[in-house]
């Protein structure tokens, strides 16, 4: 048993190596796929989701335990769609080459850009959201004339083998195709000499991921998550905050990579703002047990790490409210940890589950230094209604992305730019800076046909010096 799981791991971790030489054979043979194979392909993935929308759901729901199909539908694949047809509409506009400005020594001339696809791009996708973290970099790359390979989480085996079948359907292999395993075939993908590599995930797996690449300096995209806060301002009201920060701590079972991590309140605000996270949580959730809309932790191993979490803090004299856990079920029940101590665990990992610390603070200013005493974060989620006060804490602080009053739908506008910054990870991608970070930006300049360059040639006389006089002066 043991010698044959071994050669099925060889055997699936041979296939990224295969579909490389496969794609690019078919680059070098057709060149890189033109606008209308793009937008066909695009086309195809819509159509595709739509029709299988209900299957894809299952399978995520298999995986997970149980979620809510509205969660998958809602977060997953309406935003999937929307990056699609964002694309598809603007595709033509992005694809023009931009004209930029001559200086004078090129003059007479002309200079623009092109954009050119890379080549073959690597993706890398997480099993916290398998479809959209799927399919929103593989938009970006059909949509910027690559070849892709796509390898989705093994901890979604389900939605894995059901998307690999989808996309086998729908595009073709040598344009875009899945390499399902385990870690043996990312780690695979990664040592091939890729155009570019896209991966979502741990930090920890980041840093192999990025050392791998460099051995074929292959150019990266990291999305690494880290520890998200939210603050929460004196001006703000309490009970709105708690109940915009409760929906999205505790969607999908807070296993969200820009889910609010912790929650900085101001000391005076902090018992009744706690109470209100966990009425509002009492809300969605009347019970956890059996509960069809309340998210089932991924595996044995995430839910009792939590538990872990949990335990630390409270033994060190954090306070818990909480709602029932549904233990065999894997599903922890919205926990709201105050004052949680800063060294333990909780405040170090990413949580990565339902459970939210929050802790109080005096002054903004005590508030906004908290947070940059540590790793820059994936998202900031400011509360104020106070231009003075957001500008301050915008202004003073280094985040991958911010929603104001908000929390995580700055994600999923397709005009803006989604990625971290130095811990949470580096690159942005989404729509047209997708497009652009998938692509190779080609400086062009054409001469005038009256070109000034060969009169700049030695031996040197008056033509230099007014050439000089002209270019220094200026």
């Amino acid at each position: 048993m043991d010698t044959a799981w071994r050669a099925d791991a060889e055997t699936e971790a041979a296939a990224p190596a295969r579909l490389f030489t496969m794609q690019r054979l078919a680059n070098r043979r057709d060149g890189p796929p033109e606008r209308t194979q793009r937008l066909a392909a695009l086309k195809a993935l819509a159509e595709t989701l739509r029709a299988n929308k209900d299957a894809i759901a299952q399978a995520i729901s298999a995986d997970f335990g149980n979620r809510a199909v509205q969660e998958t539908l809602l977060a997953e694949l309406a935003p999937a769609l929307a990056a699609i047809r964002n694309t598809s509409k603007h595709l033509t506009r992005w694809m023009r080459p931009e004209r930029r400005h001559v200086s004078l020594s090129g003059q007479p001339g002309r200079a623009w850009v092109e954009y050119q696809p890379l080549g073959c791009v690597g993706i890398i996708a997480p099993w916290n959201y398998p479809l959209l973290l799927s399919v929103g970099p593989l938009v970006d790359a059909l949509g910027a004339g690559n070849r892709i390979i796509l390898k989705p989480s093994e901890m979604t085996p389900h939605f894995s083998a059901l998307l690999a079948r989808l996309l086998a359907d729908a595009i073709d292999p040598a344009q875009a195709t899945v390499a399902t395993g385990g870690p043996a075939v990312a780690q695979a993908l990664c040592a091939l000499p890729l155009d570019h590599l896209l991966f979502t995930g741990s930090a920890r797996v980041g840093r192999e991921v990025m050392r791998a690449a460099a051995e074929n300096l292959t150019p990266v995209t990291l999305e690494l998550g880290g520890k998200s806060p939210a603050i929460l301002c004196r001006d703000y009201d309490v009970a709105a905050a708690a109940k915009t920060i409760a929906i999205g701590k505790f969607f999908n079972a807070g296993q969200t990579c820009i889910a609010p991590d912790y929650v900085l309140a101001p000391d005076e605000h902090l018992e009744a703002f706690a109470a209100a996270v966990l009425a509002q949580a009492r809300a969605m959730y009347p019970t956890v047990a059996g509960n069809p809309d309340y998210t089932t932790i991924i595996s044995d191993h995430h839910h009792e790490r939590l538990h872990a979490l949990l335990q630390e803090a409270e033994a060190g004299g954090a306070r818990l409210l909480r709602l029932n856990d549904a233990y065999a079920e894997r599903r922890l029940g919205p926990t709201v940890v105050l004052n949680p101590p800063l060294d333990g665990a909780l405040m170090q990992e990413e949580i990565f589950g339902p459970i939210l610390p929050v802790i109080g603070y005096r002054q903004l200013t005590e508030a906004i230094n908290f947070v940059n005493l540590r790793p820059r974060p994936l998202a900031l989620y400011p509360f104020t209604n106070d231009p003075a006060k957001l500008s301050t804490v915008l202004g003073r602080t280094v985040s991958g992305g911010v929603s104001v009053n908000s929390v995580l739908m700055h994600c999923i506008q397709d005009d803006l730019p989604f990625g971290g910054v130095g811990p949470s990870g580096m690159g942005a991608y989404h729509g047209r800076d997708g497009f652009r970070r998938l692509s190779h930006a080609r400086a062009v300049y054409k001469a005038g046909r009256f070109s000034g360059f060969a009169m700049l040639a030695p031996p040197y006389g008056w033509k230099m010096r007014l050439a000089l006089k002209l270019m220094l002066s200026r």
